[in-house]
């Protein structure tokens, strides 16, 4: 019997992780984000090979960040790499960045929303991100530095639900070098981004650590292990944060309630965690709030006191505890097919002259049967109502309304599986 050659056997590995990670969704428009590196070039080469076949429409997307003289000409390579392929695509313009504060993090959180943005108006149910299992080293060290607790070094996402788009990551468990080498077997050129030898990144200084690191039998490949068992043992206190909430904690027009001695029985990890899922869920916040103001809000709940964090709001009613959305926080008017203050979507007779905005206490005064819902008051404050100008049309939470629906999505029992 011949025996097939290694290059061929390490495409069949790499071909059937995609198919496997397509499979597992039936969203039958994807969407790539290519940079042009190695790592994403890779991604849209394979998965040209698998996802036509499984009956899946491709696109891809760049997004120029701006940053870079060379960034224009890289993203033109790209759609000139995926016309060659038939493939459409589209380069997505960073514009409104500031010159204040955390500029990757910045440029992280503007590809994603321009990257939702595009998915969206695609009709794009899902994207797929070039992440590998060298990034999820490197994200390791940094977090380590950062003095993360389990929820930082059990590694990036393999798949998650945000923005009304399933993003996955199917490389996690594929090495750099791997992929560059499956891309020279194929004959596929890609673009080396010359900040990657830039040691004023954090990333690039976790990258050399990896490399020095070696001598200690600590590599991407050890590391992927013990962030795999971490992985577990988050996936397990998450399981059992997800029972205590659908045993215990009511959604109510957008707000939760728990019984207060349910709360102060909780172990303290497991309290902390319903906190900050409480404030990503309501806010749509990507990050947790730092360990420190989770510590405070923790200790002033401790003492019975309403607080405030990540706006979200947390006071004491009867014999429960009630978290709610602060209502200076909340977005401001916006079209009504949009998805307002990140998690309400709202249906009915849209046109151009609506918009959808905060019921508010003047709104409130208006629905005058609102008491007969049974929600809380601070809940339909922040609830979502139909505007046309200072007129109130609709207010689905607060009374009865034939025409709009307000959908709230996902249930803060499936953010906490999901995220």
């Amino acid at each position: 019997m011949t025996q097939r050659p290694l290059g061929a056997e390490a495409d069949a590995g790499l071909l059937q992780t995609i198919r496997t990670a397509l499979l597992r969704d039936t969203s039958a428009r994807i969407g790539i984000a290519v940079s042009g590196g190695g790592d994403s070039t890779a991604l849209l080469h394979l998965a040209l090979r698998v996802a036509p076949g499984l009956g899946f429409a491709v696109e891809a997307v760049t997004v120029d960040h701006g940053l870079r003289p060379e960034s224009a000409a890289e993203a033109a390579q790209v759609a000139a790499l995926c016309a060659a392929q038939g493939l459409p695509h589209a380069t997505l313009l960073w514009q409104d960045r500031t010159a204040t504060g955390n500029l990757m993090d910045q440029a992280r959180r503007a590809r994603f929303a321009l990257i939702s943005d595009w998915a969206r108006g695609r009709g794009i149910g899902r994207v797929l991100l070039g992440h590998t299992a060298d990034d999820q080293a490197e994200s390791f060290l940094m977090n380590l530095g950062r003095v993360a607790g389990l929820d930082g070094l059990s590694g990036m996402r393999p798949q998650w639900q945000a923005q009304g788009i399933l993003w996955q990551r199917p490389l996690l468990g594929q090495g750099r070098a791997d992929l560059r080498d499956y891309l020279r077997r194929n004959g596929v050129a890609w673009i080396d981004d010359p900040s990657n030898d830039n040691d004023r990144f954090t990333r690039i200084k976790a990258r050399q650590a990896l490399a020095a690191l070696a001598r200690l039998g600590i590599s991407v490949k050890t590391l992927a292990g013990t962030i795999a068992n971490l992985s577990q043992a988050r996936a397990a206190l998450t399981r059992t944060l997800s029972d205590v909430v659908a045993a215990h904690v009511t959604e109510a027009a957008g707000a939760l309630l728990m019984p207060v001695q349910i709360f102060d029985d909780l172990p303290p990890d497991l309290r902390r965690r319903l906190l900050s899922a409480a404030i990503r869920w309501m806010a749509g916040a990507d990050y947790a709030p730092r360990e420190s103001q989770l510590g405070r809000l923790g200790d002033n709940l401790a003492q019975k006191q309403a607080a405030m964090l990540g706006g979200v709001r947390f006071r004491f009613a009867a014999d429960r505890l009630q978290i709610s959305r602060e209502p200076r926080a909340v977005m401001g008017a916006m079209a009504t097919d949009a998805l307002w203050d990140h998690r309400w979507q709202m249906t009915g007779p849209h046109h151009s002259g609506l918009t959808v905005a905060a019921l508010g206490a003047a709104g409130l005064r208006l629905c005058k049967d609102w008491r007969s819902t049974g929600h809380n008051r601070d809940a339909l404050l922040v609830s979502p109502a139909i505007w046309h100008g200072d007129r109130l049309v609709a207010a689905p939470l607060a009374q009865k309304s034939d025409d709009w629906q307000a959908k709230l999505g996902p249930s803060f029992g499936m953010f906490i599986l999901s995220h």
